[in-house]
This record gives structure tokens, sequence and C-alpha cells, in this order.
């Protein structure tokens, strides 16, 4: 990629993290990159793409940088330990911010909606594919939603990283409690077999009622 492309990826995000969805435009983006604005219509087509770009090269960065994390995490609270390292770091790096400013943008853009999506995705990818891990063998893999429940982590910790902006402390409960989950579902792991079949009948038996 050229050092000019960059900078316009780079200086979109920057735009994005300092003004907010409503100053994002070719002449704030090429401010903050240093270049001509005419260079993001030669290079992406139109502001709208370089935005769509920028969000995926920046989460797509973001993603690889904690693959390795993800990779060692061996139950449901040491996955909930990575996400909680994850958000103080995209919190101090301004990208709660920016996740703020999409989510809000994307209410009233089709493009900005599905950008918004597709990058939120590859998060919950990486988690389903914890999941598949950690909840192999388990009395919950049988009858686990797995891509639903990595949908539901995923949009846990999207909602707590903007409820922790206007209550913290509620915030901080909310991510206690699902702890405290991590930790009931490892009791469970420890049952004798016994107590797994007998849990295992009464989740089969709530999932037949489900169904």
């Amino acid at each position: 990629m050229s050092d000019t492309k960059q900078r316009l990826l780079d200086g979109a995000m920057d735009t994005l993290r300092k003004q907010g969805i409503a100053g994002v435009s070719a002449r704030n983006i090429a401010g903050a990159a240093g270049v001509n604005q005419a260079l993001i219509f030669y290079h992406y087509g139109s502001v709208d793409d370089l935005l769509v770009a920028a969000c995926t090269a920046a989460t797509g960065a973001r993603v690889e940088a904690y693959r390795e994390r993800f990779a060692t995490v061996g139950s449901l609270r040491e996955l909930l330990d990575v996400g909680r390292a994850l958000h103080e770091e995209e919190r101090d790096l301004g990208n709660v911010a920016v996740l703020a400013q999409m989510l809000a943008g994307a209410q009233h853009d089709e493009k900005l909606a599905r950008v918004t999506a597709e990058t939120l995705g590859m998060w919950t990818a990486e988690i389903e594919s914890v999941l598949r891990r950690v909840l192999a063998g388990s009395p919950f893999a049988e009858m686990a939603d797995v891509p639903g429940l990595a949908a539901a982590i995923s949009a846990s910790f999207v909602g707590l990283e903007l409820y922790e902006g206007v209550d913290r402390p509620g915030a901080q409960r909310a991510m206690a409690a699902l702890e405290q989950l991590g930790t009931l579902m490892e009791v469970v792991e420890e049952l004798g077999p016994v107590a797994r079949r007998a849990l295992r009948s009464k989740i089969n038996k709530a999932a037949a009622r489900r169904s």
C-alpha cells in the first residue's frame, strides 16, 4: 500500500475519533492526513468508500493483534478476561468512541450499517472460534447455539463499552456478573459423571421445549 493511501486511512480514523461522524468530510480527512483532498477521490472514489476501507483495515489490524491472546484462552472466564483487557485498550486508543460514532451513523446510512456489521463480525468470528474450542466436551456443547452465543457476547461487550460512558460503575457490575457466569460454567465442568448426565438431561429437555 502506498504511503498516501495509508495516510488517508489514518486520517479518516483520526477524524472520526476527534470530530465524530458529523465531522467526516474530504476537507477534514485531507487535513488530518496532510494531503490534497483530491487524492481521496483518486484513491478511494468517495469519502464513504474511504471510511469503509479505513474501518475495515483498522479492525482487521486490531483483531490480528489479539489473535494470539484468543488462541491461549482455555475457558469462558479467560475469554472474559481477554475481553476486559481488550475493552480497556480500545478505550485508551479511542476506538470505543469510533465504534459509538459508527453505530450512530449506521442508523441512517446503509453503507455505514453494512461496514459496521462486517467489522463487528470480525470480532464475533474470533469469539466463536474460542467458544467452539473451550466448550468442546462440555454439557453445554450439545445444546449451545455457538454462533448465537458468540454474537451475544460480542453484543454484550459493545453495549458495555457504550454503557460505560454514562454509568461506569454499572458497566463494571455488569462485567462482574458475566465473569460470575464464567465461573459457574467452570464449576459445572468439575461435576462428576452422574451430575453431568443429570444436567445434560435437563438441558436437553429445556431445548426440546423451546423447539
